[in-house]
């Protein structure tokens, strides 16, 4: 069942038809819904500004996400197995305690999980900072392989800058998007205020993946 197809059963359910933002067939990008209250995740961030510090350890150690804050919701469920090297090749995920501050945001995310009849894998609200990026990088390894990573722009004033393979799109405040973050992609904020998504993963039922496609030629 392709993403057209399923994107049907969505109706009713607040989410509104994809509007592709050129060739499905070629796009590394989706606008799924628009137009989303994210006023109810915005009062959660207000209420609980110090999350913001309570782990640093993305901007510390991930060369490409310095200029990011990081508030996780889900993440890789630890101890790792026997093999895996990191968090990459790690399926099982597990709800944070700082997830507790947040719980609509939880929800948003495993909403649209069940919508599609898949499961949710991590999830993490996301600040890039005033005139900051993320650096060109692959989300690379097994966990990343099969799944598909959603943005919700929850504060983006000048819309946010998106790029993957050479494609850019803009994301706007209110909007779900589905991007495939298999290719090389980036991000910008050339703002003077910070940048917020909410950013998850789900893994779709079995071939039913939106973005989980193969090397483009």
């Amino acid at each position: 069942m392709g993403f057209f197809t399923r994107a049907a059963q969505w109706a009713g359910h607040g989410i509104t038809m994809p509007v592709p933002t050129s060739n499905p067939k070629s796009s590394r990008f989706m606008r799924i819904a628009q137009g989303i209250d994210v006023r109810p995740f915005l009062s959660e961030l207000a209420a609980a500004p110090e999350m913001w510090l309570a782990d640093t350890s993305r901007q510390r150690k991930v060369r490409c996400q310095r200029d990011t804050q990081n508030i996780f919701l889900r993440v890789a469920k630890k101890p790792l197995p026997p093999g895996a090297r990191n968090a990459n090749n790690v399926h099982a995920s597990r709800v944070t305690r700082s997830a507790s501050r947040f719980p609509q945001a939880l929800e948003y995310c495993q909403r649209i999980a069940d919508l599609q009849g898949g499961e949710l894998g991590r999830a993490t609200l996301v600040a890039l900072q005033p005139q900051g990026c993320v650096r060109p990088h692959v989300d690379a390894g097994a966990y990343y392989r099969i799944r598909d990573r959603y943005h919700l722009v929850l504060k983006s004033p000048s819309g946010s800058p998106l790029t993957a393979s050479g494609e850019t799109v803009v994301m706007r405040e209110g909007e779900l998007w589905a991007f495939d973050n298999k290719a090389k992609h980036d991000a910008r904020n050339p703002s003077d205020e910070t940048r917020v998504h909410l950013i998850f993963d789900v893994l779709p039922p079995q071939g039913c993946g939106y973005y989980v496609l193969p090397p483009l030629g």
